[in-house]
């Protein structure tokens, strides 16, 4: 291992290393020469004066944002003898499963363009080129016929693959107690137990103040709010990232939520941003690729018919088809335990130095992949800056709900946490619900591989959002489903069947989060 020292270093050159050839680092360099042009700079004090005007002009503060968004998205450094890929995943069992589980996806992709006779990519004519320029902002009114189009998979395919998961060098008799074989998850990982995430989550301790509970015994909620506004405000002004994200985990204003977030991700209204934006709308206009029905078909299978989100239709083709282009994306596998799928060019398969990535940004969506853009779109209404929010919210959490790993955010764990609360703190729930054939995670899996969009009510959602950005977390998506499971526990324990418990946990649209998972956090005796 790596002494903390060494560490700080290498972390340090790789962040100098991804800084250099930004468009950041071109203005920086930019801004210090024309501030050596300036009187007040003396050549004596030429390092210190040309700092001070930086900061003054607000650049060091850009810098500071943009080594905290690094430090959020660089797995921390591990031993310099480790392979490359050992960074991305260190458990092999957890590789294998990744490397088969997309080698599935890739076959049910090729399947479908074969059975269709439909290429992967083609150059649109110029007529249809046109006319998706024409109808680029009413593409909902489009009505394809999809119906010889299917998701390439869906949660529950993905679920089958989790269960089956085994560590093959792992003893079971010494790692898993009897408890944990309840369960459908097989497999172990370092997970936190309640009082470890009370340790974690201090902000959401029932003495603090919360936005998006009602009732404060030690605080009126009134009093609460104007003051956590007055200082989300000041918040924005200093456009400090830091200060945005340890501001978030009380929850942000309606009003501000969207600046914080954007201060939070570290997106900016740059013209480059709007410039990259439109150079993958005409990527769009210009070829049409298989995955563009799929995208189709998902907005048409779960936003169309969401009372919440129906009326964004329009902006959801627009970023998830700008999405599959943008090749930015592939970054983020730098760091995450998949590998971008590749197709090979037509008439010369077979061959890997032909192989290409396929679709450009190497993720091919699933059913429901949709919801992780519809909740922004009430935050952002201009297509550009929506877009950026919703690539950054992708590349630092949303691919982890849908890549076998170990890390804590990661799909695995959050099953395995999940069931491990209910194990633990409502045992008899538990048993009796295995008894009757309805595993909870059979359950709950769809609200966590969604981050619960499409099943809270969309104010309860971003409240829920709030916090993953706060705590750049989503392990309390996990915490959340187990507090919905304690808040119906009583119901639960009467229903016979799977279909009764479906039925008992259907309508999640009333529910509170922040009271739940306060409750659920601090309230359950450990």
């Amino acid at each position: 291992m790596m002494d903390e020292s060494t560490e700080l270093s290498v972390s340090i050159t790789q962040i100098v290393q991804r800084l250099k050839g930004t468009h950041l680092h071109s203005q920086l360099e930019k801004q210090a020469k024309e501030c050596m042009h300036k009187p007040e700079i003396k050549l004596e004090t030429l390092k210190d004066d040309v700092r001070r005007l930086l900061k003054a002009s607000g650049w060091e503060r850009k810098l500071q944002n943009a080594v905290y968004r690094e430090l959020h998205i660089l797995p921390p450094p591990g031993n310099p003898r480790a392979p490359p890929e050992h960074t991305k995943e260190p458990l092999a069992y957890m590789c294998k499963a990744q490397l088969s589980w997309e080698k599935r996806i890739l076959k049910s992709l090729n399947s479908m363009c074969t059975e269709l006779g439909i290429p992967l990519a083609r150059k649109r004519p110029v007529l249809e080129q046109k006319e998706l320029t024409n109808k680029w902002n009413e593409m909902g009114t489009d009505e394809p016929d999809l119906s010889k189009f299917r998701p390439v998979y869906a949660p529950k395919d993905f679920l089958e693959v989790l269960i089956g998961l085994r560590n093959l060098n792992n003893d079971r008799s010494e790692d898993l107690t009897v408890r944990s074989n309840w369960g459908l998850i097989q497999v172990s990982l370092n997970i936190r137990d309640i009082p470890q995430m009370r340790e974690t989550y201090p902000e959401l301790g029932l003495t603090y103040g919360q936005l998006g509970i009602d009732d404060h015994t030690h605080v009126p909620p009134d009093l609460f709010e104007s003051e956590h506004i007055l200082i989300g405000k000041k918040v924005v002004s200093e456009q400090d990232s830091a200060a945005a994200q340890q501001y978030s985990r009380q929850g942000c204003p309606t009003g501000l939520r969207a600046q914080l977030w954007t201060l939070i991700l570290n997106t900016t209204d740059d013209p480059e941003v709007i410039t990259h934006y439109e150079q993958l709308k005409a990527r769009v206009i210009h070829h049409g690729l298989l995955v563009d029905n799929l995208i189709y078909k998902d907005v048409k299978l779960t936003a169309s018919n969401d009372d919440y989100y129906f009326v964004f239709e329009d902006y959801l083709y627009q970023v998830l088809l700008c999405f599959s282009r943008d090749t930015a994306v592939l970054e983020h596998f730098n760091y995450n335990s998949a590998t971008p799928p590749k197709s090979h060019i037509q008439s010369k398969s077979g061959s890997e130095q032909c192989a290409v990535v396929y679709p450009p940004n190497g993720v091919i969506p699933f059913h429901g992949f949709s919801m992780y853009v519809a909740p922004l779109c009430f935050l952002y209404n201009e297509p550009s800056k929506l877009y950026s929010v919703f690539r950054e919210m992708y590349i630092r959490y949303f691919f982890r709900l849908h890549s076998i790993s170990s890390h804590p955010s990661g799909i695995v764990s959050l099953c395995l946490q999940f069931e491990r609360l209910l194990q633990t703190h409502l045992p008899q729930l538990f048993y009796h619900l295995r008894e009757i054939g309805a595993q909870p995670l059979r359950i709950a899996f769809k609200w966590i591989v969604r981050a619960f969009s499409g099943y809270l009510s969309t104010d309860q959602l971003l409240l829920l959002w709030d916090r993953i950005l706060g705590y750049g977390s989503l392990e309390l998506v996990a915490v959340l489903a187990a507090a919905v499971f304690a808040f119906r526990a009583e119901n639960l324990m009467e229903v016979t069947s799977l279909a009764s418990a479906e039925a008992v946990l259907a309508d999640l649209s009333t529910l509170k989060v922040m009271p739940l998972l306060q409750i659920f956090l601090f309230a359950t005796s450990v």
